[in-house]
């Protein structure tokens, strides 16, 4: 298809300015095989992935701060005292996008001791998931500089020979563990959102609505996060542990890699919009806390969002609100807001 019209290969590639190209011996199966197709998938949704995990970091602090929640739980010395690295990483993004936050010293003696989990334990969930994506990434750069052609050819010695680098389960699994760790990233993430939306939970208005007799607010937001993040767990499902046999038998393991790097792919894309919904919500919890601020970084993240998406004086379809919020994700402008302030997340 070129400009809406279908052509011939060959005939396209000439209307698009472009030059064929000629392959050198084995060179078409890298463009066909499943294994380069699977590597693909997975190291696309992979980098998305590693910015929503620091994205994560950021509207979490903004939820924690908009609930009045305590920062005492990112003590660098807790986390210390495990080190796993991602974990140690996200409390140290935490409490910088924290830092100065007249809304938490706002409430240093209200008596409460502990937050519920999708507060408190964001290090140890977020950093979990960085941690498997660190993995990931060692497996997809290892994978897209490697010979995983059957036979292999040793041009020094002269040797032709068969083995099986053609098959993709370790990728397969790569794949399978980002698509549980996205999963993880949304499911935490709507659990903030519930306790933003829900009186008893936040002490703010129901659903943030300015009118509650009237007014839905953002109600049905967080239905979509839960519907997103069912989705995500239903897909979460490995795809490496089957396989079916296949060519008369000589085939009776794959690794079902191109499956499990598109479920990947899929969940990646919904955890995008569950992280875009809690950023949505938590802004606008921030406005029923005004006239007190959250920290410079946070105020600087409220600020760019207000500049897409407008305070909810009253309901509107919130669609809008939500892929506005997406954007700004994917921009890396939500990142690049907290960074302006604090430095780089994590560093």
């Amino acid at each position: 298809m070129f400009e809406g019209r279908r052509l011939a290969g060959d005939e396209a590639l000439k209307a698009a300015g472009l030059t064929q190209v000629t392959l050198e011996p084995k060179e078409d199966l890298a463009l066909i095989n499943g294994t380069q197709l699977m590597t693909a998938v997975t190291g696309l949704a992979l980098i998305d992935a590693q910015r929503l995990a620091r994205t994560a970091d950021v509207g979490g602090a903004m939820t924690l701060d908009a609930l009045q929640g305590t920062d005492v739980a990112f003590d660098q010395r807790i986390h210390d005292a495990r080190p796993h690295p991602g974990q140690v990483a996200s409390a140290r993004a935490v409490r910088q996008v924290l830092e100065g936050s007249a809304l938490r010293a706002s409430h240093l003696e209200c008596g409460e001791v502990q937050d519920a989990y999708s507060l408190r334990c964001m290090p140890q969930v977020h950093g979990a998931v960085r941690d498997a994506l660190d993995h990931v990434q060692r497996v997809v750069s290892i994978e897209m500089n490697a010979a995983t052609d059957n036979p292999m050819v040793f041009a020094e010695s002269g040797d032709i020979v068969s083995g099986g680098n053609f098959h993709g389960q370790p990728v397969a699994i790569a794949a399978d563990i980002l698509a549980i760790a996205g999963a993880e990233l949304g499911s935490i993430s709507e659990r903030r959102t519930e306790r933003l939306v829900n009186p008893a939970l936040s002490g703010l208005p129901a659903f943030l609505a300015r009118d509650g007799g009237l007014q839905s607010g953002l109600m049905m937001a967080h239905v979509t996060a839960a519907a997103l993040v069912s989705e995500s767990k239903a897909l979460a499902h490995p795809a490496s542990i089957d396989a079916i046999p296949t060519s008369a038998g000589k085939e009776d393991h794959v690794s079902m890699g191109v499956t499990a790097a598109h479920k990947a792919a899929s969940i990646i894309a919904n955890t995008r919009q569950v992280l875009a919904i809690e950023l949505v919500a938590a802004a606008e919890a921030l406005e029923h806390r005004r006239p007190l601020r959250s920290s410079g970084a946070l105020e600087a993240v409220h600020s760019l969002l207000r500049r897409h998406i407008d305070a909810r004086e009253t309901d509107r379809i919130v669609s809008p609100d939500i892929e506005a919020a997406a954007r700004l994700i994917d921009s890396g402008e939500i990142l690049g807001a907290a960074e302006a302030v604090c430095g780089r997340l994590g560093a």
